[in-house]
């Protein structure tokens, strides 16, 4: 047996473009590394806060996105993907700029969920801010117009905790403001089927939106799953 070499890192498939952030990364949060049951390989997007990729668009930060994609591939990693669902805009530059496969939101599963899901059903999306989600990150992501949209905006600690970049959450309350908002979007489209989490520090709730709504619920966790079982297939013979 010959090991082949060629790259600096070697056992991490997914590389993963993070917000420079501080606030609380609980159990559950993409850019806690116990998360992962596979080891991942993070790169800091300096200056990305989450006000900033959020509430102002991620205005000028395409150039770094690209730098930092393009360290990761040269690390060695052979699949992409970034920490923030409003990330969905840059789909197209980001999947254009590297040589390895690029998913960069939670949000290019909505299509392939309403494949999945009975007749008269469809996905919906619940977001941290249902007012800076535009039709540029829909359309990143490849979202089918008119998909039912609900989001934590407006609750007690989630939105403002993340978005402010706090460093202290209150897991309860923040836990309370998503169970209560996928249930306000699930009583607004009675046609609701499944939700779809935009915001990568939603899946530690996933499961309580699930007990509260009877709903299958999808998150980054489901997406990069999926991915890394197509970069790293199990061996079976």
């Amino acid at each position: 047996m010959k090991a082949t070499g060629g790259k600096t890192i070697y056992g991490a498939s997914v590389g993963i473009l993070m917000l420079d952030a501080r606030f609380p990364r609980i159990p559950g949060d993409m850019g806690n590394a116990m998360t992962w049951p596979f080891p991942v390989h993070y790169k800091v997007v300096r200056d990305a806060s989450p006000d900033r990729v959020v509430r102002k668009g991620a205005e000028g930060m395409l150039p770094a996105f690209i730098a930092a994609a393009r360290e990761l591939q040269a690390d060695g990693v052979d699949g992409i993907t970034t920490n923030c669902g409003f990330l969905a805009m840059y789909q197209d530059e980001l999947a254009a700029a590297v040589e390895v496969p690029v998913v960069t939101s939670s949000l290019c599963q909505v299509e392939q969920v309403n494949r999945v899901l009975p007749a008269g059903k469809r996905a919906g999306i619940l977001t941290i801010s249902g007012s800076s989600l535009t039709d540029r990150h829909l359309r990143g992501a490849r979202v089918p117009d008119g998909t039912p949209i609900g989001t934590t905006e407006g609750g007690r600690e989630f939105t403002r905790a993340i978005l402010d970049n706090e460093p202290e959450l209150d897991v309860e309350a923040a836990r309370a403001d998503n169970v209560e908002a996928a249930l306000a979007l699930q009583a607004a489209h009675p046609d609701l089927g499944a939700i779809v989490l935009e915001c990568t520090n939603m899946s530690p709730y996933a499961l309580d939106i699930r007990a509260a709504t009877g709903l299958p619920v999808f998150s980054i966790v489901t997406l990069i799953t999926w991915f890394q079982g197509a970069l790293v297939p199990p061996r079976f013979a």
